[in-house]
């Protein structure tokens, strides 16, 4: 009797230098008790350094390796065709110093952004022209306004960006965690088209 097995392949999985990858790691699988455990523990990848830090698993890999495993046996997929496998390299730890350098670097790199803008817009002169139309008064620096519009300028980056510090506001995610979302997947994308030896065939043998 011809035995199913639904295999859903995941889309990233983070591993260890000269870690041994199984079919469990990389996919969620279900089929008949009898045979379960044999594909969790169905051997996929040894990792070694000709690696390097990035692995692409295809699917038909999966399923040849199901086929003669098991006689008599259905695959049947779900969801994504490739399994990026990232090798987690010992990484250094920064210095402080340098860390000190790309704060003050991102601060005043932001505050000089900030100042070139409302410099381009004229915010001064309209503050100025908003408090005369108000009060009546000519002032040159009208702090009535300016002030609220600092501190409101601030709480407005934090409810954009949706944290303070390491603690999110709410569980909305920030138009910066959408884009570094939307640039991971263009990544993956790229990795699994150019990375992937099976998603590529030259023809041509000249």
């Amino acid at each position: 009797m011809e035995k199913t097995v639904y295999i859903r392949m995941r889309n990233r999985v983070l591993a260890k230098p000269e870690e041994s990858i199984y079919l469990k790691d990389i996919a969620q699988i279900i089929a008949p008790e009898s045979i379960v455990p044999q594909l969790e523990n169905l051997k996929v990848h040894q990792i070694s350094e000709q690696d390097k830090n990035i692995i692409i698993i295809d699917v038909m890999r999966i399923i040849r390796l199901v086929s003669s495993l098991i006689e008599d046996v259905e695959v049947q997929t779900i969801g994504p065709a490739q399994t990026i496998i990232e090798v987690i390299l010992k990484k250094r730890q920064m210095s402080f110093p340098f860390f000190i350098l790309i704060w003050f670097l991102l601060f005043f790199g932001s505050a000089m952004a900030i100042m070139n803008f409302h410099d381009d817009v004229s915010m001064r002169s309209v503050q100025e022209k908003l408090y005369r139309i108000i009060t009546g008064v000519e002032d040159s620096k009208p702090w009535i306004f300016q002030i609220p519009y600092s501190i409101g300028l601030g709480l407005g980056m934090i409810l954009f960006f949706n944290h303070v510090f390491q603690k999110r506001i709410n569980e909305e995610p920030s138009p910066l965690e959408v884009e570094m979302f939307n640039y991971q997947m263009d990544l993956d994308n790229y990795v699994i088209i150019h990375e992937n030896k099976e998603s590529m065939k030259c023809t041509n043998d000249d």
